[in-house]
Formats: structure tokens, sequence, C-alpha cells
């Protein structure tokens, strides 16, 4: 087995594919979901989580904190104000400092707002969060983000929830080649394929969501999305052959009878 460690931040991933808790039927379903993906790291929308309800459940019952990694996103934030606000409170209530940032600027595209996004990032690593940042797949403001402390960045393949699989794999190789940080593709993932290019290019991880918890068997898509970030990786660490204009033979030409 190839020793190949995934770590972002102060931690140590098990697995490069990193899931969603949101858009399940319920929590038993969210559950066996991250069981089947392998995961080691789940991402948890503070703004929506129940921690006042006493008679309803919550997740924490399902997903055992010891064993599973809880990432805090600001999923639903528009504004710095309230990213920052939904990730200080996260910290209050659970020590959290490793947390995902994520200011949209549109309820539409829910493109994320850069210039948010960046002022965000650096008010948040002044504070000693450790912040892995979803963005836009632009090589300068990625680059940008990780010279103000970023712990990880998380560009889009494709609108958030679309499934459109990566639209721009120049732009994201760019990013990778010139980060120095972990580059996690967040958004966009549609089907195993998709997380298999992602990984293949040479992306640390994978975060997919959507594409798990809407599929028609979230547990059997779980399990797929695993082995296909695990092919990808390990494809990328292999090395592809040199691409060639025109056919090679697979034999050897010399001493032909």
């Amino acid at each position: 087995m190839i020793k190949d460690k995934f770590k972002v931040g102060r931690y140590t991933l098990k697995s490069r594919l990193i899931v969603g808790t949101g858009k399940y039927k319920n929590f038993t379903e969210t559950a066996k979901a991250v069981k089947s993906s392998g995961a080691h790291m789940v991402t948890v929308a503070v703004r929506r989580v129940n921690i006042l309800d006493k008679k309803k459940p919550v997740l924490m019952d399902y997903l055992d904190p010891k064993k599973i990694i809880y990432l805090p996103n600001t999923a639903g934030c528009f504004t710095s104000e309230d990213a920052l606000r939904t990730l200080r409170l996260a910290r209050e209530m659970g020590g959290w400092k490793l947390v995902k940032l994520e200011v949209l600027g549109d309820k539409k595209t829910l493109y994320p707002n850069m210039i948010e996004t960046l002022k965000s990032t650096e008010v948040l690593v002044k504070e000693g969060f450790q912040v892995m940042v979803y963005c836009s797949d632009d090589p300068i403001i990625a680059k940008k983000l990780e010279d103000v402390g970023a712990s990880a960045i998380m560009p889009l393949a494709s609108p958030i929830g679309s499934g459109r699989g990566i639209r721009n794999k120049l732009n994201l190789s760019i990013i990778i080649s010139n980060a120095k940080v972990p580059v996690i593709v967040d958004a966009g993932i549609g089907t195993a394929s998709d997380a298999t290019i992602a990984m293949e290019l040479g992306c640390d991880g994978v975060l997919i969501n959507t594409a798990i918890a809407k599929a028609k068997d979230p547990i059997l898509m779980a399990a797929s999305m695993k082995h296909a970030v695990i092919a990808g990786r390990q494809s990328f660490l292999a090395g592809r052959i040199n691409l060639q204009k025109y056919g090679l033979a697979s034999s050897p030409t010399k001493g032909l009878i």
C-alpha cells in the first residue's frame, strides 16, 4: 500500500473524500451514507444545526464526533459579517477552529462572493482559525487566499448542487500547481467519474454532498464515490502515459518473425 497521508490544518485524514450532512431524508440515512463513503470528515452547516430543541434528534447522536471530524461551515451566509458570526458561534459551541468558509454572492447561482470571502479569511486567520475556503476557480484569487493564510483552497468544479462536473480543468490544474496548501474540489461533482477526474488532476481531496444525498440510492452512491476518489488518486500517483498523436504498438517491433 502507498503511504499517502492527507493533512489539513492539524488533522491527518484517513480519507480524501469529505462529505456533507445536508439534504438526506433523515439522520439515519446520513449516518449510513457517511459510513459507506469511508469519509473521516463531514461538513455541518452551523446555521441549520439543532442546538435548542431537546425533543428533536441531533447529528452527534448518529455520527460520533470522537470518530468523525466535524467541519463547521457557513452555508447560507451572504455577507462577511454573517460568516464571521457563524464561525465564532461554532468555536463557542464546540471549540472548533478548523472551519469551512463560504460567502455566497447570490441565491440563484450560489457562486462565491470573493471580495467578502477574502476579507473574511483574513479576519478569521488573525483570530486563530484554520480556514478551508470555498472559492471560484480563479488561480489568482486562489493564490491570494493562500497568501492571507488559508489552510486549504476549495475551488468549485461547477455551481453548488448542479451536478455538472468539472467545467474548467485548466484553471484547476493551475491552482493545484501554484498551491502549497491542500486543494479540495468543492461543489458541482455529479457522479463517480467527476470525482476520479478531480483526483487525476492532482487535487488533494473532494467534497461531495448533493451527488450522494440526492442520488436514488445514497448509500450505494457514497460507496461509489469512495472508490472513485481512491482510483483517481492512485492513477495520479502512478503517472499517466504521454499523449501520442498517432497509434503506438503495444508489442515490440524489433525481432519480428
